[in-house]
């Protein structure tokens, strides 16, 4: 099973690959993406990680809260949109 982490309060500057690269670190990521606006291409400074489900409650209590580029991120279970 997959679980898809939603990751809040990243640096503009933060690429897929450094979040792949900050939740690796805790277990197996799948895939990540860094949302950007249409209009500007600039990131809107959040991002989803989409992880095994094992390791997805131990990634969520080992970087909730701690710092990615100079930011305090914001790390829990992605809602589904209605």
């Amino acid at each position: 099973m997959v679980r898809t982490l939603y990751v809040g309060n990243i640096p503009w500057a933060t690429t897929a690959e450094d979040l792949t690269e900050a939740f690796s670190a805790h277990g197996q990521v799948i895939s990540s993406r860094v949302i950007t606006d249409r209009e500007t291409g600039r990131s809107r400074g959040f991002g989803f990680v989409e992880v095994s489900d094992e390791d997805a409650d131990s990634m969520i209590a080992a970087l909730n809260g701690t710092e990615l580029g100079g930011r305090v991120i914001t790390v829990n279970e992605a809602k589904s949109r209605d």
